[in-house]
C-alpha cells in the first residue's frame, strides 16, 4: 500500500443513502489525519484520491467497500465538482499532510449509492466510526459536500421517478407504509396514505406475500415484495407514472 501512486489532482466523493423505514440517511465520516493528536470534528462525505492504477469507478467502489464493507452495491455517478476554489488553502495544506502530495487544485467526481441500512450495517459503520445522519439534519459538511450531498438527492429523486431502485434502499419483504415512509423521505413531500395506496397496486408492481411484519406493537401489516416482471415491460413508464403523479 505504501507504494501506491496517488493522483495529486482529483479524487471521489460518495452520497451513501440508506433507509432506516422513516427516514433518509446519510452516511458521513471524521477526516482521517497524520497527526495522531489531530481530531477534527466535523464530518464529510467517504471519499479518496483515486490511485493511478484504478478507474473512477474502481476508485469509487473502493471508498464503498472501506466505507460499508459491502461489494457490488448500486453505484452511480453524478456530477464533476472542478470549481478551482472548491478546496481552500488549509484543506490543501491538510491533503499535504495526509497523503504527502502537493497540488493547487482537486477536481472530484461525485457518485451515489444506496444500500439497505440494517442493524448489521449500523454496527459495521459504527465501529468505523462513521454515522448515520438524517439527510434534513444535514446543514454543513467540509468544503463542497453539501452541494455534492444536494446534487445527489436531485439525481436520486429523478431515477426513482423512472426506475425500480427505491426498492435497494428497503428489505426484500417491505410494507406499503415503508415505501411511502421512503418516498416521503426522498422527495421531501407528504403522501395522501388512501390515493397512493389506489395507485399503487393498480401499477402491478408489488407481489402480496402471506406474511405479516413481526414483533410489532400494532395490528401487523401485509408484506409485500417487488414485482420485478412488472418494470421488464415496454409500459414501464406508465407503471411509474404514479410516482409522477404526486409531485
Amino acid at each position: 500500500m505504501d507504494n501506491v501512486q496517488i493522483n495529486s489532482a482529483i479524487s471521489v466523493d460518495c452520497v451513501i443513502f440508506g433507509f432506516d423505514g422513516e427516514n433518509l440517511k446519510v452516511l458521513l465520516v471524521r477526516r482521517r489525519t497524520a497527526d495522531p493528536l489531530y481530531h477534527d470534528k466535523e464530518l464529510k462525505l467517504p471519499g479518496a484520491m483515486i490511485r493511478e492504477n484504478e478507474t473512477l469507478p474502481e476508485a469509487a467502489e473502493r471508498v464503498l467497500e472501506g466505507s460499508t464493507g459491502l461489494k457490488g452495491i448500486y453505484l452511480k455517478q453524478t456530477t464533476i465538482f472542478s470549481d478551482p476554489g472548491r478546496v481552500d488553502e488549509s484543506e490543501l495544506e491538510w491533503i499535504g499532510q495526509y497523503h504527502g502530495i502537493h497540488t493547487v487544485r482537486v477536481v472530484t467526481v461525485g457518485y451515489y449509492a444506496l444500500v439497505k441500512l440494517d442493524q448489521g450495517m449500523i454496527n459495521y459503520t459504527r465501529r468505523q466510526g462513521a454515522v448515520w445522519k438524517n439527510v434534513d439534519d444535514i446543514h454543513h459538511l467540509i468544503m463542497d459536500h453539501m452541494d455534492i450531498l444536494s446534487d445527489a438527492l436531485t439525481v436520486l429523486q429523478k431515477d426513482i421517478l423512472w426506475s425500480p431502485i427505491a426498492f435497494k434502499l428497503l428489505p426484500k419483504k417491505f410494507t406499503v407504509r415503508q415505501l411511502q415512509n421512503l418516498l416521503e423521505a426522498v422527495f421531501g413531500i407528504e403522501i395522501d396514505n388512501r390515493n397512493f395506496r389506489k395507485k399503487l397496486f393498480a401499477s402491478g408492481i408489488l407481489m402480496e406475500t402471506e406474511e405479516t411484519e413481526k414483533h410489532v406493537s400494532h395490528k401487523p401489516a401485509k408484506l409485500y415484495m417487488l414485482n420485478r416482471n412488472a418494470f421488464g415491460k415496454k409500459d414501464i413508464t406508465n407503471k411509474l407514472q404514479f410516482v409522477a403523479s404526486w409531485l
